[in-house]
């Protein structure tokens, strides 16, 4: 099997609440859906950012949009208004979700 990363079938978007950073995944095409179900995980996703997610992962299903929101806890710190990054709002983890690599059949 090839190994594919994300932004070649899928596009994200971010959005940050406090110490949350949501992250958007969709499809180009509604057929990859399943094939990012099965390996775009909850674990998956926590394993891909490392330390950058202190807290957990959850994955929210829209199937009927065939699209995914994984909201991450723990990303900022003390919020927009504590954070000394570079990218206070985590605008970039959106590109970094669709740097991860899966297998493509």
């Amino acid at each position: 099997m090839a190994k594919v990363k994300l932004y070649e079938i899928a596009h994200s978007r971010s959005g940050d609440k406090g110490e949350i950073t949501n992250l958007s995944l969709i499809p180009y095409e509604d057929k990859d859906y399943g094939l990012l179900k099965e390996q775009v995980t909850e674990e998956a996703v926590k394993a891909h950012f490392g330390k950058i997610v202190t807290g957990k992962v959850v994955r929210y299903e829209l199937e009927i949009l065939k699209a995914f929101n994984f909201v991450l806890y723990g990303t900022r710190p003390g919020g927009v208004a504590a954070a000394l990054d570079f990218d206070a709002h985590g605008k970039s983890l959106s590109w970094a979700l669709l740097e991860m690599e899966i297998e493509q059949a």
